[in-house]
């Protein structure tokens, strides 16, 4: 087999792109999860369930805002991080379809559709190739490092 760029210690390495990648997009939405639960509140929140006629809009408000910062930390401790990549893809998706369909890549005002296809693209990456090293799933047995498996 031959070395692609010479490459070869890089390719070794690979196990370590999940463990950054999972604590950069963890970093990233727990902190829109302590922005809605300090700036908004719960109850705050719940009032745009509220406005759009949803039953149970409180109740709703508390549980989306401490699901959103929940999820947020899951992926930096590596806790169920696949499941985790999941749910978590699917706020950018769906803001995607709802928020910013008519959107361009990068928006005059506001962003674009790069921050969430960027935050897709990195989820994909856990959710495929698993947490990588050192998060809490190897150590309850949850997981095995999937990258680790390939280069074997």
């Amino acid at each position: 087999m031959t070395k692609t760029l010479g490459l070869s210690p890089v390719a070794r390495s690979a196990g370590l792109a999940p463990p950054f990648v999972r604590a950069i997009l963890g970093v990233i939405m727990a902190a829109h999860g302590w922005q809605m639960l300090t700036q908004m509140g719960p109850a705050g929140f719940g009032h745009l369930f509220r406005a759009d006629g949803h039953f149970l809009a409180g109740v709703m408000g508390s549980v989306v805002t401490f699901v959103e910062l929940a999820r947020g930390i899951l992926p930096i401790v590596g806790l169920l991080s696949r499941l985790a990549a999941l749910l978590l893809t699917i706020t950018p998706a769906v803001a995607l379809l709802l928020v910013k369909v008519n959107v361009g890549p990068i928006a005059p005002q506001g962003t674009g559709v790069e921050l969430n296809l960027a935050l897709i693209a990195g989820l994909l990456v856990i959710l495929l190739a698993g947490p990588g090293k050192l998060p809490l799933d190897h150590a309850l047995g949850l997981e095995t490092d999937a990258v680790e498996e390939q280069t074997a």
